[in-house]
């Protein structure tokens, strides 16, 4: 009888790239390639299951913020801090096209279903529909107030769909260059789009917790998920359209649709996932943590609708029926909905005539560069892969499906995998080895002795192939830094990191081995019992619990005064309070809110983002620039134009108040501009956000 495998694994993390990780994307087509994009300016190619880089991408005078596949995974897209965009050919490994328009960093990219054209979306808000072989912008669409989150075409390719930051999902008309409707029901960021596949239904997923789906024929919500899982940050339709994977943090829900309905949820512990594709009988997740990736394996035939044991009773699943003939004008899915028609239209000459819109063309040299196009390298790693890849020997398909096999699944024994500690192997990647863990139902299935004589057989080169490398089964492991073979012991375990504050260790708050505790002003020997480790912990404890209860007694004067109705009240009760901790749960709650800010709140909080923005707490930092970059974007046009318009004649009190505040408002921004010109060489996340604020800072000066 054959052992139960799990549903979820994790697969494999490695180290992708010298700095932090800003982007990722995985291949739709197969499912089993994958870019990623670094503060380090490259754009690197992988294998999904493999710890090797394929081909690394350099040209980019930015560090990288956006990557996308072509529909056929023969070409690759990367969009920069600085707004360029460039469009690699992967089979030539040669730069195609450098594209520039936009003024702010790139946040989404898509491909046209026919190849020719390119859509990116920005934090300047608009959205530019480029012509790669023509090299120029053919138009820009205009309508976000905020950061285009994702871009999808239409599987038909007459129309844009853009999700924004401020909620919206928006419908584009290429044809007509204008936008077609706008979709408002959502009340947190839209993060990610979907069309199904063979039907006139459009899939959206937020941070609201929720996923709509919208019919496009009506444009109107035909139903929306309960909103019980975290915020949606990835959907993807089932190659058949059966249903919509939703992938949430630690969670992949499937969602079906009239009626609205939850067929399975999987707890895959892959955290912040980024991006979702189906291989086989496989999804596949990935996701990034400061230098690291990891990729995630979910078994579909262990899952609702395609297999496997519903929690609850359920309706059917839906089944797939052919739908009854009609006129290609009028092609009907199995559903009774429209359905696209994806067949790529004739042309009637050689030279392919632009369908589209078409907006004036900027002068010349202001669209591509040669000489940036000169500074293009792409540096093939593995040439075996990438040929294998890349350069198939028929030239027939440009991914590895046709010889990829499934993953297989570890054991699933009931036992945790924390409690087996696997040992370390050491993979070579660009003259670094880093130590990656043997699956834990290897280790388990074979003595020491053979562990020794398979490693031994490992050595010699093996030919490539889509077998699954050496990796940790960890849900949270994080690969260490650059070690020798010798000096990593068999037993290591490789302690998680990701999700970890700035500045902190938990080993800091936990007794040393070898070194005497010292706890109000009385030493206590190292090797102590359990009973005493306890209670030298617990001397910590009432101080905690003071703390704790001063803040839950502030927090409850705030609330009582807030929810009297005078809120200005409870904002100035909050700063008299002296509390950090204070000030960050109520601007958490007011960053959620954008409608409660107005001028009076603006000058209230501005002199206190300061000090939070200069805290030594991650969380606060972050919380910090939320409600700035929040400020400056809502109010500052309106303080600039306040404080720089001229004197009014006669007296006019509404508007010497108004005055009033944006002078305050903006003396409080230039103090606040000098530490985020000080802290624009910040690593990671922060210094990213930091170089935003200071862009937005620069436009109400």
């Amino acid at each position: 009888m054959a052992a139960a495998t799990k549903r979820s694994w994790k697969l494999q993390e490695f180290v992708a790239h010298g700095s932090n990780v800003n982007c990722l994307a995985l291949g739709h087509k197969s499912g089993r390639v994958m870019v990623t994009g670094g503060e380090d300016k490259k754009v690197n190619m992988w294998a999904v299951g493999k710890p090797n880089c394929i081909m690394s991408l350099s040209g980019h005078t930015s560090a990288i913020e956006a990557v996308r596949f072509g529909n056929s995974e023969e070409m690759v897209a990367a969009g920069s801090m600085s707004g360029a965009l460039k469009i690699w050919d992967l089979e030539a490994a040669k730069i195609v096209r450098t594209l520039t328009g936009h003024k702010a960093n790139l946040r989404s990219l898509d491909f046209h279903p026919y190849g020719d054209f390119v859509a990116s979306g920005s934090l300047d808000t608009n959205i530019k529909l480029w012509d790669i072989k023509r090299k120029g912008c053919i138009f820009t669409y205009k309508g976000h107030t905020n950061c285009v989150n994702c871009l999808r075409f239409s599987p038909d390719g007459r129309w844009i769909a853009s999700a924004g930051e401020d909620g919206s999902v928006k419908l584009w008309d290429l044809t007509a260059g204008k936008l077609l409707t706008e979709l408002n029901d959502h009340t947190g960021p839209v993060n990610s789009l979907e069309f199904h596949p063979n039907e006139f239904l459009l899939a959206s997923g937020s941070s609201d917790r929720t996923a709509k789906y919208w019919d496009l024929e009506t444009f109107q919500c035909v139903s929306t998920t309960d909103g019980e899982c975290g915020g949606i940050r990835s959907i993807s339709f089932h190659p058949d359209g059966l249903c919509l994977y939703a992938a949430t943090q630690d969670v992949l829900k499937v969602y079906g649709w009239e009626p609205a309905r939850c067929y399975d949820t999987v707890a895959t512990g892959w955290g912040k996932v980024v991006d979702i594709a189906t291989a086989q009988s496989q999804l596949i997740g990935a996701l990034y943590s400061q230098t690291n990736v990891s990729t995630y394996v979910v078994d579909l035939q262990k899952v609702q609708p395609m297999g496997g044991v519903p929690a609850e009773p359920s309706p059917e699943p839906p089944t797939v029926q052919a739908a009854p003939a009609a006129p290609p004008a009028q092609r009907l899915s199995a559903s009774g909905r429209k359905s696209f028609q994806t067949d790529r239209p004739q042309t009637q000459s050689t030279k392919q005539q632009n369908p589209y819109k078409e907006e004036p063309q900027e002068p010349a040299g202001q669209g591509d560069d040669p000489e940036d196009d000169a500074q293009s390298v792409a540096d093939i790693k593995d040439p075996n892969d990438y040929r294998e890849i890349f350069q198939p020997r028929h030239g027939l398909s440009h991914s590895p499906t046709t010889t990829a096999q499934p993953f297989p699944a570890p054991p699933d024994d009931g036992i945790p995998e924390k409690d087996i500690p696997p040992p370390p192997v050491i993979v070579k990647h660009n003259t670094r080895q880093q130590p990656v863990h043997v699956p834990p139902q290897r280790a388990a299935q074979s003595s020491p002795s053979q562990q020794t004589q398979s490693r031994q057989q490992q050595q010699p080169a093996q030919p490539a192939q889509f077998a699954p490398p050496p990796v940790s089964q960890q849900p949270h492991s994080q690969p260490p830094a650059p070690h020798s073979a010798t000096s990593v012991p068999a037993s290591t375990v490789i302690p998680s990191q990701r999700e970890q504050p700035v500045g902190l260790a938990v080993e800091d708050f936990l007794p040393k081995r070898g070194v005497p505790v010292v706890n109000e002003g009385q030493s206590y020997p190292s090797n102590m019992s359990e009973a005493e480790a306890i209670s030298t912990i617990m001397k910590g404890h009432d101080a905690m619990v003071a703390v704790m209860s001063s803040r839950t007694k502030n927090l409850s004067i705030v609330r009582a005064l807030w929810t009297g109705g005078n809120m200005k009240t409870a904002l100035d009760s909050a700063v008299n309070m002296n509390d950090q901790a204070v000030i960050v749960d109520l601007l958490n709650v007011l960053i959620f809110k954008p409608a409660l800010w107005n001028l009076d709140v603006c000058l209230g909080m501005l002199p206190h983002l300061k000090d939070l923005i200069n805290s030594k707490y991650e969380s606060y930092v972050h919380c910090g620039c939320s409600a700035l970059k929040l400020v400056l974007k809502n109010f500052g046009p309106v303080i600039k134009e306040t404080v720089n318009a001229p004197p009014s004649i006669g007296v006019d009190i509404t508007r010497e108040e108004r005055l009033r505040r944006c002078r305050g408002c903006f003396k409080y921004l230039m103090d606040v501009r000098d530490i985020v010109d000080g802290k624009q060489n910040v690593e990671g996340k922060l210094g990213s956000t930091f170089r935003e604020l200071k862009l937005l800072i620069q436009s109400v000066e």
